[in-house]
């Protein structure tokens, strides 16, 4: 508890001081202005879409790791870890260089939300892949094979034997990408161009605030995202616990 308390309570605790050093009317002007509601609103919404889109594209990744067998998959392995060992101004450099002004390929998403959402996408890939690739291998095959000897389709397989066993895993890394993506800064530092009212996430906004030397702003701007990614950890926690009773 002490460790704890060293390394994040306390931490938390003197950012949540901070954000009302200016009263309850001073956070509330800071979070409240156009531009942090604007930056605010922006990473909540691009955030979501990020991790719906993950939600799908890395459990299918996972099964494809889990249940396939082809050439290359421990290079696949490794990739997909890539964004953990990544620095994330290295990884938004990258994108910059790739779909930027001078994109080898032609497509130029720099300054742009799309920009933003690749960047977002990059960085939280892993986390839902990682959560749901361990449960998949745990689970009982069995009993899917049981399932087709009886007749159900491929579909019917999945969406009521796979399925609600990799649900808690799959909310799991939904609710840590989802962490990551509200409070990325380094991979869309470049790419977004950091422009008020169309590209500037909550991240960039709180630290043109620090640069401004109006920490009560930034602190209180932080909080808010606190609060969001805790209100989603809880609500991903109660639908873990119902569905747990729902299939006893």
């Amino acid at each position: 508890m002490a460790y704890l308390s060293v390394i994040v309570l306390l931490p938390l605790a003197a950012v949540a001081v901070r954000s009302v050093d200016g009263g309850l009317g001073g956070f509330w002007r800071a979070v409240s202005s156009p531009e942090a509601q604007s930056a605010l609103e922006l990473t909540v919404v691009l955030s979501l879409i990020v991790v719906a889109i993950n939600a799908v594209t890395g459990t299918l990744i996972a099964w494809v790791l889990v249940r396939d067998s082809f050439r290359g998959k421990g290079v696949v392995n490794a990739i997909i870890d890539l964004p953990f060992a990544l620095p994330t101004i290295v990884a938004g450099l990258t994108l910059l260089a790739l779909y930027g002004p001078r994109s080898p390929a032609g497509v130029d998403v720099s300054y742009a939300r799309v920009g933003v959402g690749m960047a977002l996408l990059f960085v939280t890939l892993p986390f839902v892949v990682r959560a749901v690739q361990p449960v998949l291998m745990e689970l009982d095959r069995d009993m899917e094979d049981a399932a087709v000897s009886l007749g159900a389709s491929g579909w019917q397989v999945f969406t009521r034997i796979v399925l609600p066993g990799i649900l808690p895993a799959i909310l799991s890394g939904v609710a840590l990408a989802f962490a990551r993506a509200i409070g990325e800064f380094g991979s869309v530092v470049l790419i977004s161009g950091n422009l008020p009212f169309k590209t500037e996430v909550a991240s960039v906004f709180i630290f043109g605030r620090i640069e401004s030397d109006n920490i009560p702003a930034a602190a209180a701007v932080s909080i808010v995202l606190l609060a969001a990614s805790l209100l989603l950890l809880a609500a991903i926690a109660g639908l873990s616990r119902w569905g747990r009773r729902h299939e006893l």
